[in-house]
């Protein structure tokens, strides 16, 4: 889709072939092609084409947008790119809560964040060197009835001393793919540094070393439903912690810091539980304040792993309960989980070579049962335990 196109969609015409493909489409059973057979009868090809990619991108944003989605506008990579609106919406609640004047986005995408921003009751704008993405995040300020400016700008060129707050998420894709090293993000990371000594928020991905975090600022690593989606650099102006995990459930949120976490590696025994922390506690690394809250310890002193002999509730890990060990060896493990009658098997591993779907095809169970095992190591040891969830 080109920038001409989005434009034409925004023209009363365009809003109504908006609106017929929606109805085509549901009543296509979502066949892309069949929508576009049916709307080039009384639309040209370019606009039927982006009202179908509207309307597909849609559907597909419901996931992070929830009822949002279907009001607002996107661009494929745009929406890859974009923020999960629980998350956004975590950040955009401890921006305000620091009562900035006003929030510079850098690199606003088409608009997720300031649209999280702006619904937090902050004065917000946003640029992008992308005249696309920038016609897109003005559509959906406008399309939810939010106040905001969006403009085209390389963010490396601007005076940013009129802002109250900046918020960055450089690029991290190259037309090869993903990024990991930050001297290639764009921009690169020598900016962000420079960002980071004003009050800022940067957003990185979750694989960020710890090694790199500039000191003084706060690195949070943020899971959503289970999913590690983010890591989030505070300056030390907004900074309360110098490491967060903080975890979104459909229940709430909870985060962890530093400041709850001991640091005692001591290794224990398998006890009556076994605990899986959360991808964000691991990434923060504070596997070790998971084992302090719920009175245990580390399973190996190198494995995420943790156990007690108390069953607790926490938003950060799964917990399981201990049935009993099995063999770790392949041929003695299938003989037990036979014996066992086991025949649907959730195979679930960390610090151990074993690739699970490989491992489950070569057991060749059949039976009844439906089990859960844990291989991992224990003190060092490859170890397999048979579990089940609380």
């Amino acid at each position: 889709m080109d920038l001409d196109a989005f434009r034409w969609l925004l023209t009363p015409d365009g809003q109504a072939l908006l609106r017929r493909a929606s109805e085509v489409y549901d009543g296509q059973a979502g066949d892309p092609m069949k929508v576009l057979d049916v709307l080039r009868r009384g639309a040209s090809p370019e606009h039927a084409a982006a009202a179908v990619t509207q309307v597909e991108l849609r559907r597909r944003a419901h996931a992070k947008f929830g009822d949002l989605a279907a009001s607002m506008y996107f661009t494929p990579d745009g929406l890859e790119q974009s923020t999960r609106l629980r998350v956004a919406e975590h950040r955009a609640a401890r921006v305000a809560a620091a009562a900035p004047s006003s929030v510079l986005d850098l690199g606003c995408g088409i608009g997720g964040d300031l649209v999280a921003f702006a619904r937090a009751g902050l004065t917000a704008a946003g640029v992008d060197r992308d005249p696309l993405r920038v016609a897109v995040a003005a559509a959906n300020l406008d399309a939810l009835g939010l106040g905001g400016a969006v403009q085209v700008a390389e963010a490396t060129e601007l005076d940013l001393s009129g802002f109250g707050l900046v918020f960055a998420d450089p690029a991290r894709r190259t037309d090869r793919g993903r990024v990991f090293d930050v001297d290639a993000y764009s921009p690169p990371w020598s900016f962000v540094e420079q960002v980071l000594a004003r009050p800022s928020c940067v957003k990185v991905a979750p694989g960020i070393p710890h090694d790199l975090v500039p000191e003084g600022v706060e690195a949070e690593w943020v899971s959503d439903a289970g999913d590690v989606k983010e890591a989030a650099l505070w300056s030390a102006h907004l900074a309360t912690a110098r490491r967060r995990a903080t975890v979104i459930r459909p229940a709430g949120l909870a985060s962890l810091t530093d400041e709850d976490d001991p640091g005692d590696r001591s290794v224990r025994p398998v006890g009556r539980c076994l605990y899986e922390p959360d991808g964000a506690v691991v990434r923060a690394g504070l596997v070790t304040a998971v084992a302090a809250g719920v009175e245990g310890g580390l399973v190996d002193e190198h494995i995420a792993y943790v156990t007690s002999d108390q069953a607790y509730s926490t938003p950060f890990a799964r917990s399981f309960e201990v049935l009993e060990t099995l063999p770790y060896k392949e041929k003695p493990l299938r003989a037990a989980l036979r014996e066992r009658g086991i025949g649907r098997l959730t195979i679930k591993k960390r610090g151990v070579d074993v690739v699970p779907e490989e491992l489950r095809k070569r057991l060749a169970l059949k039976g009844e049962q439906e089990a859960t095992l844990v291989l991992t190591r224990v003190a060092g040891k490859g170890t397999a335990l048979l579990v089940r969830p609380f």
